[in-house]
This record gives C-alpha cells, structure tokens and sequence, in this order.
C-alpha cells in the first residue's frame, strides 16, 4: 500500500508517495517525490497503518527529489512518532535538493532524525529554501548593477577613445588596450581614466590628475617604442 499527499499543485499528481513493507517487526518506508505541502499528512496516515508491534521504522529518503519547509514538518512527524511509540525511527540516504536544504538549515543530513532540530529553526517560520534563493537574488542584483555601471560607463569610453585615435593616431582596438593600460598602471577604474581624459580637453577643462598623466605618458612611449 501507498500514500499520496494531497493537495498537489494544478496539473501534477502525485508530489509524494510513500511505499514501503515490514519485515518481522522492522518497518521500511521508501517515499518518492516531493516533500510539500501534504507531505506530513501522507507520513501521517502511512504511520497510522502500520502493523500492532512495529518496533523500528526506518525510512529511505533517496527517492526524494525537492522539499521545501514542509520537509521539516515531514521530520517532524517522524520525531514524534518515535516518542510516541518509544521506538527508534531513522531517515537516511538524502541526496541532491533535499540534502542542500538540511545543510543550509542545520541539520545532520547523513540523519536529521538522530539529533534534535537546530535551536531556533521553527518548522514553519524559517525556510531554507527561502535563505538559498535570497542569496541567488543578492548575487543576481549584484550583476544588475555591474551592468548598469557598464552602460553608464560606455559612452565616456567611447569619447576617451575617439580622443586617443585623433591625438596618437591609433585604431579603435588600440584605444581601448591603451585605455586598460592607463587604468591598471595608475591603478584608477577604467572609467574615471575615460572621464579625466574626455574632461581635460575641453576650454575650461582641468588637467588629469597627477597618476593618470604619469601612467598615459608611459603607456604612450612604450607604444612609440615598439
């Protein structure tokens, strides 16, 4: 026999079922699937219907794909069904998501069950799947922001390089190797090489600062060098 979670999301069946067998007084659960909503409610009845005299419920998590917070009420069910019953109840051989998830929430993931759940974790109020996507959101707005920089930043270049090309002659290639130059030897962001450039060549512009003139004239006679 099997138990399925209910609820499951539109347009898909199944998200967890929960098969197992019994040998002697030894109950082995297999679930597979998803660990979501309903999960805890499936475990639930699958517990309720094993056999007077169980004495040892052991379940094989490798067939579990995904959970999310409702995992941790998953565990939990197991917990108390242990206390409940004075018997020893295991959950191993966690893989992929699900172990990734017990990691970032604390858990011991060769077996959750064999420790108490990590002071300060409600089951309900934090979710590691929430913790692992925040920190994909930080990372994907620190992108956005490069980029935008990078946008912002295109026209000065392309002025610094129009600059280079009238004043030494160079491609647009060129320009732009000379540009990196100037801003790794004066150790100064690329665009506020592009900026200084462009800005000290108009009637009331004021010169380049000091490591930005120094760093030009040397990348210059290293070019008329070679």
């Amino acid at each position: 026999m099997s138990s399925a979670a209910s609820l499951p999301p539109p347009g898909r069946l199944n998200t967890l079922v929960i098969g197992g067998r019994t040998d002697a007084d030894r109950a082995l659960l297999t679930p597979r699937g998803e660990l979501v909503r309903g999960c805890a409610q499936a475990l639930a009845e699958k517990l309720a219907g094993l056999p007077a005299g169980t004495a040892r419920v052991d379940v094989d998590m490798s067939g579990v794909y995904f959970m999310d917070t409702a995992g941790l009420d998953f565990l939990e069910v197991l917990r108390d069904h242990g206390r409940r019953w004075s018997v020893p109840v295991t959950a191993t051989r966690w893989n992929g998501q699900p172990r990734r998830i017990l990691e970032l929430a604390g858990f011991d993931t060769a077996d959750p069950l064999r420790s108490p759940a990590p002071e300060g974790t409600p089951s309900r109020t934090v979710s590691a799947v929430a913790l692992e996507r925040e920190e994909r959101l930080h990372l994907l707005r620190e992108e956005v922001e490069q980029l935008r920089q990078a946008i912002a930043s295109r026209p000065v270049i392309d002025q610094a390089r129009g600059i280079l090309m009238a004043t030494c002659g160079c491609t647009p290639d060129e320009a732009w190797h000379l540009l990196r130059e100037v801003s790794q030897l004066s150790n100064t962001k690329l665009r506020t090489v592009a900026e200084a450039l462009t800005a000290g060549t108009g009637a009331e512009g004021a010169a380049p600062p000091e490591e930005v003139r120094a760093a030009l004239s040397k990348v210059l006679a290293r070019r008329s060098a070679r």
